[in-house]
């Protein structure tokens, strides 16, 4: 599908994440007869190393040949796989949730977050001294308090852009830093960045400075800038930044689910890594059947879903 046609595309169910989580749940979803939508980059999982711990095979198996597996199997019984990055997830203007990716956007009546928890920190010492006191990692909800104000975004790729782009609906003065890393943008999105009169700056923020809240930030080579807020958005989305804007409830980085995965907002569910406790494929395959079966039922439910056969 072009990046047009996904732009109105609407799905009962839309899975973020493609690693054992979210086609574990996937397939349970699928086989359910609920249209199923897989949205996410290939996992760190599918690499090369070897697994021997896992239920079933008696001789080792590698990540990247049981992810495949698994894409296989969830497709077999009707799930959509597309290998896009999700940019973002918010409330729907008439309800269910708008999912932002790379290529395009869909419209989804309930969500799986399964993108595990890898969030890379920017590496900056004093950085905790200011969250919620000028450093936030969620636009949508606290840009409205940046407006008119002097904002970065910490970041060197696509999310980081899509972010600086979402902070434009409030101030015009924005520009991003990459902390250092060399620049990770689509020709799209550098084109996108320029005609908003958005920056890149490549040096690296050694420090935070201010007295009752962010004032400045002081790069490694001395030099300093006036700052009211630093939105930080490293490396790729996660199933935690997902959870900033939708307002899940979480611990450290971790999401909270119940024992059927469902978190404290209806119609989205957690699964995997990203839900914290022993980290283990496993585990994450069990959680992902856990969350479709509570996906299922709010399908069937709310969404207009009927009983498949």
């Amino acid at each position: 599908m072009s990046a047009s046609a996904a732009a109105s595309a609407s799905t009962p169910l839309v899975i973020i994440g493609s690693g054992p989580a979210g086609l574990s749940a996937a397939i349970y979803t699928a086989r359910a007869g609920i249209p199923t939508l897989v949205l996410g980059s290939a996992p760190k999982v599918a690499g090369d190393y070897e697994i021997d711990n896992y239920f079933g095979f008696d001789e080792t198996i590698s990540g990247r040949d049981l992810i495949e597996r698994g894409r296989r199997q969830a497709e077999r019984f009707g799930a959509q796989l597309r290998e896009e990055r999700v940019l973002a997830v918010h409330h729907g203007d008439a309800g269910g949730f708008h999912v932002k990716t790379d290529k395009g956007a869909y419209d989804a009546c309930a969500v799986v977050l399964a993108t595990g928890v890898a969030r890379v920190r920017p590496g900056i010492d004093n950085l905790g001294d200011y969250e919620g006191k000028g450093v936030s990692y969620c636009v949508s909800c606290d840009g409205f308090f940046y407006r008119g104000k002097q904002v970065l975004v910490l970041g060197e790729g696509i999310f980081a852009a899509n972010q600086a782009l979402e902070l434009t609906q409030y101030t015009p003065h924005v520009c991003i830093c990459t902390q250092g890393k060399e620049p990770a943008l689509t020709p799209d999105f550098q084109q996108r960045l320029a005609d908003a009169g958005i920056a890149v700056d490549t040096r690296k923020i050694a420090r935070l400075v201010g007295d009752n809240g962010l004032e400045r930030v002081v790069f490694a080579d001395g030099a300093e800038q006036a700052l009211d807020g630093l939105f930080v958005a490293m490396g790729e989305a996660s199933s935690l930044d997902f959870a900033y804007s939708l307002g899940v409830e979480r611990k450290g980085v971790f999401l909270m689910a119940d024992d059927e995965q469902r978190t404290n907002i209806p119609g989205v569910f957690a699964a995997g890594d990203c839900t914290g406790g022993f980290l283990q494929i496993g585990v994450a395959v069990g959680e992902g059947a856990k969350a479709a079966r509570s996906a299922i039922a709010f399908a069937k439910e709310q969404c207009g879903v009927k009983k498949a056969g």
